[in-house]
C-alpha cells in the first residue's frame, strides 16, 4: 500500500527489530537512508519495536520513527513516545491516514490521533509520556532562551536532531511552541526555574 502512494518509496522491509536496525544502518551508510521508519511494536523474536525505537534514537536521533500497531493501550502509546517515537497510529487507520502520517512524520511533524492523545496524555489516567533526559536538557536550554543553533552546539548534536526533539517535546507536553513548552515544563516541575 505504501509503495503505491505517489510521494512514498519503501526502501527496506524487516520482520524483526534486528533486521530493521541493520537495514537502517546499511542504508544510512550508503547515503540513501530512510526519511522515516515505520515500526510495529511486536516484531517476532528478539527486541520489541519499542526497544528498536530506543536503539534508533541513540544511533540515529535525527531519524523519525512512526509506530503503527494494533495495540492502542495507554501503556503501549506512552512507552512508544517515551522511547522516542515521533508518533503512534493504529493499524485500523485508513490507507490515506497512514500515508499522510508517514509523510508528516518524515517532515518531523508529531503524529498522534486525538483519541490516543487524550488517553496517552492523561485525560483519563493521570499519566503523561515521560520526557527523555535529552528532552529535559533541551527544555532547560529553551528556558535560557537559546536558539536551535545554540542548543545544537552546546549539546554536540545537529540542528535537525534539536528540531526532532522539540517536536517530541511539544507532542508529549501537548503544546504548540517553545514558550508554551517552557511554561508547561516549569508548571510540571520538569525543569528548574
Amino acid at each position: 500500500m505504501l509503495e503505491s502512494a505517489d510521494r512514498l518509496e519503501v526502501v527496506a522491509e524487516a520482520s524483526t527489530a534486528a533486521e530493521a536496525l541493520a537495514a537502517v544502518d546499511r542504508l544510512i551508510s550508503h547515503d540513501d537512508g530512510p526519511d522515516v521508519v515505520v515500526m510495529d511494536i511486536e516484531l517476532g523474536e528478539g527486541p520489541t519495536g519499542i526497544e528498536a525505537t530506543e536503539s534508533l534514537g541513540r544511533s540515529h536521533p535525527e531519524l523519525p520513527v512512526l509506530i503503527v500497531s494494533t495495540y492502542g493501550a495507554v501503556s503501549d502509546v506512552q512507552a512508544a513516545l517515551a522511547a522516542g517515537a515521533l508518533g503512534y497510529l493504529l493499524k485500523d487507520a485508513s490507507p490515506d491516514q497512514l500515508r499522510d502520517a508517514v509523510v508528516k512524520a518524515a517532515a518531523g511533524t508529531w503524529i498522534l490521533p486525538a483519541d490516543l492523545a487524550r488517553r496517552a496524555l492523561g485525560s483519563g489516567g493521570g499519566q503523561e509520556p515521560a520526557l527523555s533526559p535529552r528532552e529535559i536538557d533541551i527544555l532547560e536550554q529553551l528556558a535560557l532562551g537559546r536558539t536551535n543553533q545554540q542548543i545544537a552546539a552546546g549539546l554536540f548534536i545537529s540542528q535537525a536532531t534539536v528540531k526532532t526533539h522539540l517536536n517530541h517535546i511539544f507532542g508529549k507536553l501537548g503544546v504548540g511552541n517553545r514558550t508554551e513548552a517552557v511554561t508547561a515544563a516549569r508548571a510540571r516541575r520538569l525543569i528548574r526555574g
